[in-house]
């Protein structure tokens, strides 16, 4: 799809309707004030992280260790550790972004990091943390108790439209019961991060393996597809009476948020995960280098669902008659995608764990 090239593309992004989130938070970030100038600059209203970020950021800079030093000399565990230093993050990273969260009426202005990732199979403990929840069948129920208790959760690595469904059926749940218990319905607020690149590159190297001309002409396209049958899901959900009823009791739309929207293939243009999923009350959270290249060159079609829905259920049918299966592509991304989840809160326990024993031995 062909847009229009602006001057200042986060800006008409912005002025599309769309939230521009950073994925990335690190304690250089926010010390060396690149935040501030994000937000100013960059039109960036909301921030998600990961166990990833978090200890890349820890193995690159020196402003934890003052943090590290008072941990290892207090006997901290690594669990308690880890805890204390991605929670001192995203508390300054909100402070930040207060002034946003005040003039949205805390649509944005929000920062969120998931659950240990070894609790996605545990739904009480889950319930516990109650941060950024896991949409697997055991954080469905997560859903729904923490939105209940007028919590707001991002639901994250989201893959298929039947768990996005579930996702979206525990969210109105959620809603029901908190109004039920008096709850101000106007002061919860939820996303939805449905995956995108990743779909790309599981389906791209299935087409790859079937090698035929019409197999090899398909790839590069079921990601967008698919967010854009999600978004189909969001709107047809907003024009339901049970929604309505809910509405008409303040509560406010569980939003869209696209994730996973750096390109992983350096043949697909560097911004079409976010040009080509423009479209009002959604929000696109992007690593540095994908905000740079909108900043740079990025272009704004408008709503660039409007129309596309046939033509992304027309690609699944082909990909259905190449031998793709749809939903062993989704369940194979969901168990990869929290395989790679608990790796990353590993990784960052083993960096942690290093962290402090260095700075016990500097005391």
């Amino acid at each position: 799809m062909t847009g229009t090239r602006h001057t200042d593309p986060l800006a008409a992004l912005t002025a599309a309707g769309v939230s521009v989130w950073l994925d990335d938070l690190s304690r250089e970030l926010l010390a060396g004030g690149e935040l501030d100038k994000l937000i100013a600059d960059k039109h960036v209203v909301g921030i998600t992280t990961n166990p990833t970020i978090f200890a890349s950021a820890l193995a690159d800079g020196e402003r934890y260790a003052p943090q590290l030093r008072e941990l290892a000399a207090s006997g901290a565990d690594v669990d308690d550790a880890v805890f204390a230093i991605t929670t001192a993050d995203v508390r300054e990273a909100c402070q930040v972004l207060r002034h946003v969260h005040d003039e949205t009426g805390g649509v944005d202005g929000r920062v969120s990091i998931e659950v240990d990732p070894r609790l996605a199979e545990d739904t009480a403990a889950t319930i516990s943390e109650a941060l950024k929840i896991p949409a697997t069948p055991e954080g469905l129920p997560a859903i729904t108790s923490a939105i209940g208790a007028g919590l707001s959760v991002n639901v994250t690595l989201i893959f298929s439209l039947e768990r996005y469904r579930d996702v979206v059926d525990a969210y109105l749940t959620g809603l029901e019961t908190a109004g039920l218990a008096g709850l101000d319905l106007s002061a919860i607020h939820s996303v939805a991060s449905f995956f995108v690149s990743r779909v790309d590159t599981e389906v791209d190297a299935r087409l790859d393996a079937i090698g035929t001309p019409p197999a090899l002409a398909a790839r590069g396209r079921a990601a967008v597809a698919n967010a854009r049958l999600a978004h189909q899901v969001h709107e047809q959900t907003l024009d339901t009476e049970r929604w309505r009823r809910l509405a008409g009791s303040g509560a406010r739309p569980q939003r869209p948020l696209w994730a996973s929207t750096g390109v992983k293939n350096p043949a697909y243009p560097d911004t079409m995960y976010v040009s080509e999923l423009v479209a009002p009350g959604t929000v696109n959270t992007m690593p540095g280098s994908t905000l740079a290249a909108f900043a740079d060159h990025g272009s704004v079609p408008g709503d660039s669902m409007i129309g596309t829905y046939s033509a992304a259920r027309a690609h699944f049918e082909a990909l259905a008659e190449l031998g793709i299966d749809y939903e062993d592509v989704t369940s194979t991304l969901e168990r990869d995608g929290l395989g790679k989840f608990a790796a990353s809160w590993d990784e960052l326990g083993h960096t942690v764990s290093a962290e402090l024993h260095a700075a016990d031995g500097h005391r």
